[in-house]
């Protein structure tokens, strides 16, 4: 019985067991016949969609390179980390916090 359980695998479900979600929202886009024309050959020699081309083209334009993004934080973490003119972090947050909140729960 274990080799039995052993072969059977994600790939041997029935694949209508299968569930995957997305959350998209339909467009329409109006195109000149040059850029129409374009895209649709790209996405036949890249064996994809109309569809797959523009969401490729419209994150890496608005969203950007989600390994530069990474680096960018990456970078600007501990920046702040020397400054000696910067009140104490904990203090600080805990000025911010500072309120009756606690007095005023328990009466």
């Amino acid at each position: 019985m274990a080799s039995r359980l052993r072969t059977r695998s994600l790939y041997n479900l029935d694949p209508l067991r299968w569930c995957i979600l997305y959350t998209v929202r339909r467009t329409q886009l109006y195109l000149e016949d040059d850029l129409w024309k374009a895209l649709h050959v790209r996405a036949r020699q890249s064996k994809s969609t109309v569809s797959e081309l523009v969401r490729r083209a419209l994150r890496e334009k608005y969203l950007g390179d989600a390994t530069g993004r990474k680096e960018a934080l990456l970078s600007a973490a501990g920046i702040w980390k020397d400054r000696t003119d910067l009140p104490d972090t904990q203090t600080y947050v805990r000025s911010l916090r500072k309120g009756t909140r606690l007095q005023r729960i328990s009466q």
